[in-house]
């Protein structure tokens, strides 16, 4: 009966017990948990969209921005239809885990896709980011109107929002079905929330009574003056800057795509009609933010809280005891849908890395089922990295948006162009239109790009701008690099595998004789080589004669040990000469045995630093040389001994 490790104990207490693979069919999800789950990162895109495009307006043309929020918006809406129709043309075709980057790869080839691939995966990584320093601004907009000012959660922001992230790898540790079912309340308890916040404000507003925002209160963006922007000739950018700020809304819109292979079967038309449902809920909730913020003049504040959105929940409930308790619904259900909706990349970067890695772009290791049947590499990877945008952008929503649309919008390019390309090439029913709507789709997507490309360059853009290429580059590199190995495999000639050398010998590396060495021994003789030869360097020449002596002494080896001169201690050059000499005739073969011994404690690790790794480096380029290191467990064989038992050397 075999034990569990340490640390395999406490891996199977936090995260449950194993999976076996053939439970991968059932960790899927059901439509309803997929919109809760998949859907969070895109219906909660719409608690920042209005307030981004707000941003840029209101400094410019002031309070003239909530009127001209409501085009803008418009604009959006229109994009959002298009992709919907895009996407849901993609789910159809590609019902496979993957998106856009399946999408160019069939259309354009693997390296153009690598474009798409590298936009999703630091999409996933911003949107993590992103997703979850949101939510902590909507605690923190929470503490503000419903605290009287007070602001006790803002040092909390960072510590907090990196807390969230470990606690959703965690969750995705456990498999996805716990993932949904954690994940997929929050959704609907956000549309509900913000369901009663238009139904009020909508009762108020036919009374007459929705009150506005102070546009004048402390730490509000600063009101331009209207005629100001438009004499300077900046009104088409500041127009398209909104816009682009607005683009912010449509992300998460990729991500059912990405992620079909989670649905159930039929996977396409699940997957579609989640997408529709998705699509519908994100453009009442834009327009229903865009709404109120023209109706109640709800402004974004410099340090961005309190957010836009709880400014128009405040405005809509009143200051009553019922106005607080909605405002806490109304703010706890938004941190919670941010907060979730940072897990959908965790269900799409690892199905899409795996994928990527299937393609050999990405190393191997990223297609492997964990534990609990999740891509437990790919989720470790995604939260490694977006700790790390995290930490260096100090969890501020603004900063992290100027890396966000970019990677998203073109993700969104790649797959109108691969579609349009796809159908160009097909003769079928609604081809012109299909056409039409994904050209479109891609053209708009890209002006999208080049705006905030453009527009936000010196905010934190150029960051990506240089990582896209720098990552397209290393994705094709890898791929390379892997393809360098094939195709050596195709150039070896047939029965590779046989021996070329007439004679074998190995050699035992004795640094002293225990039971370590007794098993390399034993081991070299099951070899059935020509010759076996304990070696020993002999850099202490009186620690190599009192070895010798012991080795004389005793009857438990066969094999008499040679002692190598080595004055100079140079221990790898002394092996090395040794090897080539051996070898030199190109007749024979060298196999080289290392003992490592292997200690339990840290103390035994400390006083016996094994060489073992280091003679394999040094000898592994030599032609007719193989170098094995002997794992032996020193710890346990002490153990045996001590309790008069003979410790197993096989």
């Amino acid at each position: 009966m075999t034990t569990d490790r340490p640390l395999y104990r406490v891996k199977r207490r936090l995260l449950g017990r194993p999976l076996t693979t053939d439970r991968v069919s059932e960790e899927k999800l059901s439509n309803r948990t997929a919109l809760g789950v998949l859907a969070s990162d895109c219906v909660s895109s719409s608690a920042y969209g209005s307030e981004e495009m707000l941003r840029v307006l209101v400094p410019v043309v002031g309070t003239a921005a909530f009127t001209m929020v409501l085009p803008v918006t418009g604009a959006i809406l229109l994009v959002l239809l298009l992709l919907t129709l895009c996407y849901s043309d993609v789910v159809m075709i590609y019902t496979r885990a993957g998106g856009s980057y399946v999408v160019a790869r069939e259309n354009f080839g693997p390296d153009v896709a690598q474009i798409a691939a590298v936009a999703l995966l630091v999409d996933y990584i911003v949107t993590v980011a992103v997703q979850v320093s949101a939510g902590t601004n909507a605690l923190i907009s929470l503490a503000h109107l419903a605290g009287n000012g007070w602001t006790g959660l803002d040092h909390l922001q960072l510590p907090v929002s990196v807390g969230v992230i470990v606690l959703l790898a965690y969750g995705n540790l456990r498999g996805v079905r716990e993932a949904g079912r954690i994940f997929a309340l929050p959704a609907y308890l956000f549309m509900a929330a913000m369901g009663l916040v238009f139904a009020v404000a909508a009762v108020r507003a036919l009374a007459g009574d929705l009150p506005h925002a102070d546009l004048h209160a402390a730490g509000v963006v600063p009101l331009g003056t209207p005629g100001d922007g438009w004499l300077q000739g900046a009104s088409l950018f500041i127009v398209l800057r909104s816009f682009a700020n607005g683009g912010s809304s449509l992300t998460g819109l990729e991500a059912i795509s990405n992620g079909i292979s989670a649905f159930r079967e039929p996977q396409g038309r699940n997957a579609r009609r989640t997408l529709i449902t998705m699509s519908a809920v994100l453009a009442v909730l834009v327009l229903g933010v865009s709404l109120l913020a023209h109706a109640t003049h709800a402004v974004p504040y410099t340090d961005g809280t309190p957010t836009v959105i709880a400014q128009e929940a405040r405005l809509a409930f009143g200051r009553g005891t019922l106005g607080t308790a909605g405002l806490v619904l109304v703010q706890l259900a938004t941190a919670l849908i941010l907060y979730t909706g940072a897990n959908t990349p965790f269900t799409g970067f690892p199905f899409l890395a795996s994928f990527v890695a299937q393609d050999r772009f990405l190393p191997r290791m990223l297609t492997r089922r964990g534990h609990r049947l999740a891509f437990s590499n790919g989720i470790l990877t995604l939260t490694a990295l977006s700790l790390a945008l995290l930490l260096v952008t100090g969890a501020s929503v603004d900063r992290l948006v100027a890396l966000y649309a970019i990677g998203v919008f073109t993700a969104f390019t790649m797959a109108g162009s691969g579609l349009t390309a796809y159908h160009l090439r097909r003769r079928e029913a609604w081809r012109r239109t299909k056409t039409g709507v994904n050209a479109a789709a891609a053209v708009i997507s890209a002006a999208v790009v080049l705006i905030f490309a453009v527009t936000k360059f010196t905010e934190g853009a150029w960051l990506v701008v240089i990582v896209f290429p720098l990552g397209v580059w290393g994705l094709i590199r890898i791929n390379r690099e892997y393809r360098r190995e094939a195709a050596a495999l195709q150039r070896l000639p047939e029965g590779a595998d046989r021996p070329r050398s007439r004679r074998h010998q190995v050699f035992v590396l004795v640094e002293t004789l225990d039971l370590a060495t007794l098993k390399a021994l034993r081991y070299a003789h099951e070899l059935r080589p020509d010759l076996v030869r304990a070696v020993h360097f002999a850099i202490d020449v009186a620690h190599a004669q009192r070895l010798s002596a012991v080795w004389e002494s005793t009857s438990a080896t066969s094999v008499e040990l040679e002692l190598v001169d080595c004055p100079d201690r140079r221990l790898r050059h002394a092996m090395r000469e040794l090897a080539v000499r051996t070898t030199e005739d190109g007749e024979t073969s060298l196999t080289v045995l290392v003992p490592r011994r292997m200690y339990a404690n840290a103390l035994g690790k400390i006083l016996h630093r094994g060489t073992g790794e280091t003679m394999a480096r040094t000898l592994e380029r030599l032609p007719h040389v193989a170098v094995t290191i002997l794992p032996f467990n020193a710890s346990y064989a002490m153990r045996a001994l001590e309790a008069d038992r003979l410790p197993d050397l096989d």
